[in-house]
């Protein structure tokens, strides 16, 4: 049965309200256990399970506090989502290497989410790499 947009939607706001809040269980708790997590340019490469999407936002939520994510849009295709949205937060630690200082930065990411079974199946995620790397440096 496929996942109704309804239902992506409640479970992409789930997952980034809980990534939002530093809550990694949370975070993870709506992924399937075979995880596909690719955020591209990330030096960890594409992570495959739901131990190392963990790992993942472990490292995130230790360096990056999210202030605000707005979505700018959404797309839908069967079993898939696309969101585009601007975040802002302030880095903490390190992001992409650089270090922050407690510096507020804004950045477009562009998320494609799938799902199967009723949770997301996939996720990459698009960064905006080279306004971080101009707030940060």
């Amino acid at each position: 049965m496929a996942t109704t947009q309804d239902q992506m939607t409640a479970l992409v706001e789930r997952h980034l309200k809980a990534e939002g809040a530093g809550d990694v269980e949370g975070a993870v708790a709506v992924y399937t256990d075979d995880i596909e997590h690719d955020v591209v340019g990330w030096p960890t490469g594409v992570l495959h399970g739901k131990d190392a999407a963990r790992a993942f936002y472990n490292e995130l939520t230790a360096n990056f506090r999210t202030e605000e994510e707005r979505p700018t849009r959404r797309y839908f295709a069967p079993d898939a989502m696309i969101l585009d949205q601007i975040m802002t937060g302030s880095v903490i630690g390190s992001f992409l290497g650089l270090t922050g200082n407690g510096r507020r930065i804004t950045f477009r990411v562009l998320h494609v989410f799938e799902f199967t079974g009723g949770l997301i199946s996939r996720e990459n995620v698009w960064l905006d790499g080279a306004a971080i790397q101009q707030q940060l440096s």
